[in-house]
């Protein structure tokens, strides 16, 4: 049975370095992946999803109006596909996470879906909160707050590193916009000092 399987985590723990290294290892094999990535992140290039160690893949674009298993399906017609692989999963609408379960559960078609499981503010994105709920497997990327503790959190900075705790949810960025940290580190960085002992 084809899963849909959620990879989440803070930024800098290498969603897209795992997603680009799992299509390899499918084209190593003679497999095909499809990749997709949310159009809103053009950092990198359009339809380029693009780790920080230098990895690189073409992509097809979603957008907030994107029938993703209608996306799959068209693309069948001309070429097999082992897997369906999704970059910036946050982004996802309910419904675009409903359509690629279909694509898991109709098409037998796996779905690896990477992405943030919170916003800058502590809340969840609506495509990672969907995910949570509908993935059949959930897997967390681990990375690391400056004090050594495990990053669960996710801050949003000025230019001179200030925590900004207002705006949009939906804000492209890399290291000069975001810090990952502990909770600990967050809540201090969001609601000032807090009492209680180092992390």
């Amino acid at each position: 049975m084809a899963k849909l399987y959620f990879y989440y985590s803070t930024m800098n723990a290498g969603k897209s370095t795992t997603l680009l290294q799992s299509s390899f290892n499918y084209e190593e094999r003679g497999m095909q992946t499809l990749l997709f990535t949310a159009a809103l992140d053009d950092r990198y290039g359009v339809g380029k999803i693009t780790s920080r160690i230098g990895l690189q893949a073409t992509a097809q674009l979603f957008a907030d109006d994107t029938d993703l298993l209608d996306s799959v399906k068209k693309e069948l017609t001309s070429r097999p596909i082992d897997c369906v692989m999704v970059d910036e999963a946050q982004f996802l609408s309910r419904d675009q996470v409903f359509q690629l379960s279909e694509v898991a559960d109709q098409l037998k078609i796996p779905v690896l879906a990477y992405g943030l499981r919170t916003d800058f503010q502590g809340n969840l994105f609506p495509g990672s909160q969907h995910l949570l709920a509908w993935a059949d497997e959930l897997r967390e990327l681990k990375t690391i707050c400056h004090c050594g503790s495990k990053a669960t959190m996710v801050i949003r900075v000025d230019e001179t590193g200030t925590p900004i705790r207002e705006g949009a949810q939906k804000e492209i960025g890399g290291n000069d916009r975001y810090v990952a940290l502990c909770r600990k580190h967050f809540k201090q960085s969001t609601y000032g000092e807090l009492e209680g002992g180092v992390c």
